[in-house]
């Protein structure tokens, strides 16, 4: 099992004050499943490759193989992958030889580990189901991925490509911490699900640890944590309920580059229109009083807007797991919410995390949970004080908004209305996003504060609401916020 790491940071033997790794030096370390040798093959002021070679002991691993006698194959023991392709053994190996790095110190150069620097990773051979698998996981985090496929056999062009890949990895500017982590946790993730070595309620720390700050976000979470976990459900689900409680909408987190001075949920008056009125005085000062995730901000301020507008029945449109819905369940003053949601899978996962099953029932008669979509009439939505439309426009074409405006505005005619969506203007804060990228891969499009404003206030002016904009997360002077609510209101 071979991974190479090359920056071509200035100078580029800095990799080795960070790796805590010696340029001039060959080190082996003793591991689990062999020797682990570092070494550098390039090591110049310009560029810089730093190589972790893992040498399975494939004699050691028969001797500590646990699974029952003749378990597999004839020759399974004798003829198998377990010392050429990268699995769970290459990550204890990492997790060893740079651990320090990993944890993001360096004493000579404490200013090292939080620089960012353009940094290749190749990692020969990676097993995957296919190369789209690996983008899957992969470009998500920001890098440009490149697959080579190896044949099943070279002299039998016929049988195809095996299941084997060498995979290349680029990114702009990362910390190497980071690279690090986001291969201790996916290398593991794409060895068939397994893992060689016991798994415990500790591993699921370790994930929630080393997926800090990327994984909440990842589209393929659950994929990630059910695979690192061995599908073990007693370690699975815990695991998956706390990387959802402080889960935010994908890149909407906080931004890798300069933020603003503070955070506010003071609302703004929009300009876009006459129809725009100015937030109510008593909607200022909602700053959290400790850090909060920017999904987590956005649900709280729609549910305390809510609570302001005295709304007894309330929809959820586009609920997804229902992390509002239980904010709202709290409110004494709402006697039911309708969570309607296009994906029977999210109603199902909002089902088990609002513990529908255990509610006494008079909290069960407070709520429905039913699938459905925003692009087409549903009389069931009609009749409610309020409506929640949280991070769901985006999602949908633009070709399409005036189909959802008729659902919701012209049909169901809700007493007020609640919209957020990304601002477009914040992207350019994460250093992450190419001009023109947008934060998740199935968002439709983006829109700046002024096309935003344009839209909220050709609604409200279309269907006789009243609306004013606000600020969601911390406001840079120049880009705004993150996030950004538009309160519609009869």
């Amino acid at each position: 099992m071979l991974l190479t790491i090359t920056t071509t940071y200035q100078p580029a033997t800095d990799l080795g004050y960070l790796l805590h790794k010696n340029p001039a030096r060959l080190q082996t370390l003793e591991v689990a499943a062999g020797q682990a040798h570092i070494f550098y093959p390039e090591a110049t002021a310009e560029r810089c490759t730093a190589a972790l070679l893992l040498d399975v002991d494939p004699i050691a691993l028969v001797r500590s193989h646990r699974g029952p006698a003749g378990e597999g194959f004839a020759l399974e023991q004798y003829v198998n992958d377990g010392p050429y392709a990268a699995s769970s053994f290459l990550s204890a190996a990492l997790a060893k030889a740079f651990n320090t790095a990993m944890n993001g110190t360096c004493k000579d150069r404490p200013e090292l580990p939080e620089t960012l620097l353009p940094l290749e990773a190749t990692v020969a051979v990676m097993p995957a189901a296919s190369a789209e698998q690996l983008r899957r996981l992969f470009e998500p985090l920001g890098y440009e991925v490149q697959t080579e496929a190896h044949p099943l056999d070279p002299t039998v062009p016929a049988w195809g490509d095996s299941r084997y890949f060498t995979l290349r990895l680029s990114h702009p500017a990362l910390r190497l911490r980071d690279l690090l982590s986001h291969l201790y946790v996916l290398i593991p993730v794409l060895d068939r699900g397994d893992k060689h070595y016991w798994i415990d309620r500790a591993e699921g720390e370790k994930l929630l640890l080393r997926g800090a700050g990327w994984l909440p976000q990842h589209p393929e979470k659950e994929f990630i944590t059910r695979r690192y976990l061995r599908n073990l459900a007693q370690y699975v689900n815990p695991t998956l309920e706390r990387l959802l409680e402080g889960e935010e909408a994908p890149s909407d987190d906080a931004p890798t580059g300069p933020a603003g001075a503070g955070t506010t949920a003071a609302a703004t008056a929009a300009a876009a229109s006459g129809t725009l009125a100015e937030s109510p005085a008593t909607d200022d000062a909602h700053a959290p009083e400790k850090k909060q995730s920017l999904h987590n901000q956005r649900l709280d301020r729609v549910a305390e807007v809510i609570q302001r507008l005295g709304a007894r029945r309330v929809l959820d449109l586009g609920c997804g797991e229902g992390k509002l819905v239980r904010r709202l369940l709290k409110l004494a003053q709402v006697e039911h919410v309708l969570a309607l949601d296009v994906s029977w899978q999210e109603l199902q996962r909002a089902q088990q995390r609002l513990h529908v099953a255990e509610m006494s029932p008079k909290q069960r008669e407070r709520l429905t949970l039913t699938q459905g979509s925003l692009l087409y009439h549903d009389a069931r939505l009609a009749g409610y004080d309020a409506a929640a439309v949280v991070e769901v426009i985006e999602h949908l074409d633009e070709g399409r908004l005036a189909a959802f405006e008729e659902v919701v505005f012209g049909k169901a005619r809700p007493g007020a209305v609640l919209v957020t969506t990304p601002n477009a203007d914040y992207n350019q804060r994460y250093e992450t996003l190419s001009a023109g990228e947008f934060r998740h891969a199935d968002h439709r499009f983006e829109w700046t504060r002024a096309q935003f404003g344009e839209w909220a206030a050709g609604v409200a002016g279309r269907h006789g609401y009243r609306v004013y904009l606000e600020p969601l997360g911390p406001e840079d002077a120049a880009v705004g916020a993150p996030s950004q609510l538009a309160v519609f209101e009869r």
